[in-house]
C-alpha cells in the first residue's frame, strides 16, 4: 500500500535547521513492529503514525517513535504533526484566527493550538498532558562529569543540582556552569556511562547551562532510544519546567523561559516554555515552537 509522508524541521523558522520529524499518514494496517522498522528506516529522532482519532471529535491519533522505541509523548512530535495537520486539513482556518488540533497520544490527549502569521512560519502552542514530577534515583556528580568527559565541578550551580523528572518521559537534568562547558560534554559510552545512569528505568540525559535571564542553552542524549543527540527536545523542556520550580522557587504568576538547543550539532532550535505559578505551585505548563514542512513523497509498504 502507497502510504503519504512528510517531513518537517520543528522548533525553528528556518528549513535544515531544528529537529528534523517525518510523519507518515494512512497508518491504518501497520503493525507495532513495522513502525518501529519504518522510523529505524528513517532515522531520525522521531516519527509519527497518523491514525484515525478513538474518538471522532479529535484530529486524528498518533504513535511517536525513535530509531529504537515508542514514546507516549515528545514535543516536537506533536507541534510538528499538528503544523502539518492544521496547513493539510483545514488552510484557511489556519490563515484566519488559528486551529486547534486534538491529537490522541499514548499519554493522553493533547490540543495544540496552531496560528500562521504573516510571513512567518506556522506556530503550535500546547499545555504539557502531565505536570512533572521528580524521581528519587540518586545522581552522583563525579559520575555524571565521568559519564560525559568533564570535571565534577562543572557540575551544578546556584541552587541546580542534579536530579531526575519526567513529563511521560524520564530525563536525568544536569545542570553545568557554563555554555563552555555544555560545549565540552561528549558521551563516554560504556562503563562510566551505565553506572552514572544505572536506574530502575531507561532514562535519557538532559544537560543545561544558563545563558541569560530565563534563558537557556541546552543539549540532549539518549543512547538507549537510538539517539544520540537530539536537536530539541520538548519532552525534556517539559520536565524541566520541574527543574525550575524545584531550584528556582518562582513567585506566583506567569514566567516565560526560552531553550535553545541544536547549538553544537549546526542545528539551532529555539523552545518557548511558559510556567503559571499558584500559591507556590506549578499549575500549568506550556510549550510552543514553529515549524515548516521541508519535503512529502509515498512509501509503499
Amino acid at each position: 500500500m502507497r502510504r503519504r509522508f512528510h517531513t518537517l524541521d520543528v522548533f525553528t523558522e528556518s528549513k535544515l535547521a531544528g529537529n528534523p520529524l517525518a510523519v507518515i499518514h494512512d497508518s491504518e494496517g501497520l503493525d507495532s513492529a513495522t513502525m518501529q522498522a519504518i522510523a529505524k528506516e528513517f532515522n531520525l529522532t522521531e516519527t509519527v503514525f497518523v491514525l484515525p482519532p478513538d474518538d471522532p471529535v479529535n484530529t486524528a491519533r498518533i504513535r511517536i517513535f525513535t530509531p529504537a522505541r515508542e514514546l507516549p509523548f515528545a514535543g516536537h512530535p506533536t507541534v510538528g504533526t499538528a503544523v502539518l495537520l492544521a496547513k493539510l486539513r483545514a488552510p484557511e482556518m489556519l490563515r484566519g484566527s488559528g486551529i486547534v488540533v486534538a491529537l490522541e497520544e499514548n499519554v493522553g490527549l493533547v490540543k495544540v493550538d496552531v496560528n500562521q502569521r504573516p510571513e512567518r512560519a506556522a506556530r503550535g502552542v500546547f499545555s504539557i498532558p502531565r505536570l512533572p514530577e521528580q524521581k528519587p534515583t540518586p545522581r552522583d556528580p563525579a559520575l555524571l562529569a565521568a559519564a560525559f568527559g568533564l570535571d565534577e565541578n562543572d557540575i551544578g550551580f546556584g541552587a541546580f543540582r542534579p536530579a531526575d523528572f519526567s513529563a511521560g518521559v524520564l530525563f536525568t537534568m544536569i545542570p553545568v556552569g557554563s555554555v563552555e562547558a555544555l560545549g565540552r560534554a561528549k558521551p563516554q559510552l560504556g562503563a562510566a556511562f551505565d553506572l552514572a545512569f544505572a536506574g530502575p528505568e531507561l532514562t535519557a540525559a538532559y544537560v543545561y547551562a544558563p545563558e541569560a535571564a530565563n534563558r537557556w542553552r541546552t543539549r540532549m542524549f539518549a543512547p538507549s532510544m537510538g539517539i544520540a543527540e537530539d536537536p530539541a527536545t520538548g519532552a525534556a523542556v517539559a520536565a524541566f519546567a520541574g527543574t525550575i520550580m524545584a531550584c528556582e522557587k518562582p513567585c506566583d504568576g506567569e514566567h516565560q523561559h526560552i531553550i535553545t538547543q541544536g547549538v553544537e550539532m549546526g542545528r539551532h532550535s529555539e523552545i518557548v516554555l511558559t510556567l503559571t505559578v499558584e500559591n507556590g505551585k506549578l499549575t500549568q505548563a506550556t510549550i510552543g515552537g514553529c515549524a515548516v514542512i521541508v519535503s512529502e513523497g509515498t512509501i509503499d509498504l
